[in-house]
């Protein structure tokens, strides 16, 4: 890895950089040795390299742009907000209510990739008749984007709190703990 960016990343491939548009950095730092699932989008005035951290996420990546109006930049927007494993809640749950919240995506198309991905869940090899493990309320989450964190970082400290924890002023404080260190 020669360069990280928060939308991409530069790696060194026997001396040749490639620059990936990823979903975040992945937690990696100049220099360290990484592997990267790609995704080579071909445009007739360009070659564009997408890079994801696993196979799943590069899978998600794939059922997104092959829905009608989701191309390559939207795909990674979306990834980028929302982790692999919301999208698939949200699609088991037939709710595009929190994809609907992401910026650039609206609720008719929030709710095109639910309808769309409903279908397809299989191919990620999750499970399509058991509801996926509840997830922190709405209301903390809109609360923690309103105080300027990502919506995916929001999803990632809200994922490490307790499910005993039910007052919404509670699983905010306990995210911000989460958020600030």
């Amino acid at each position: 890895m020669t360069d990280v960016s928060e939308q991409s990343l530069v790696i060194d491939v026997s001396g040749v950089g490639y620059l990936l548009y990823t979903p975040g950095t992945f937690g990696v730092t100049c220099g360290e040795e990484v592997t990267v699932h790609t995704y080579l989008a071909v445009r007739e005035n360009a070659l564009d390299l997408y890079g994801f951290a696993n196979s799943r996420d590069l899978a998600m990546f794939r059922l997104l742009i092959d829905l009608p109006k989701i191309g390559p930049k939207t795909g990674l927007q979306i990834l980028a907000q929302a982790n692999t494993e919301l999208i698939y809640e949200a699609t088991l749950k037939d709710d595009a209510t929190y994809l609907a919240k992401m910026s650039g995506i609206g609720k008719k198309t929030a709710e095109k990739i639910v309808a769309g991905l409903k279908d397809k869940l299989e191919i990620l090899g999750m499970p399509t008749n058991e509801p996926a493990a509840p997830q922190p309320g709405g209301d903390a989450v809109d609360a923690l984007i309103a105080l300027g964190y990502s919506p995916r970082d929001v999803r990632e400290a809200l994922a490490d709190i307790s499910s005993d924890l039910t007052d919404t002023n509670a699983v905010i404080k306990e995210a911000l703990k989460s958020l600030s260190s």
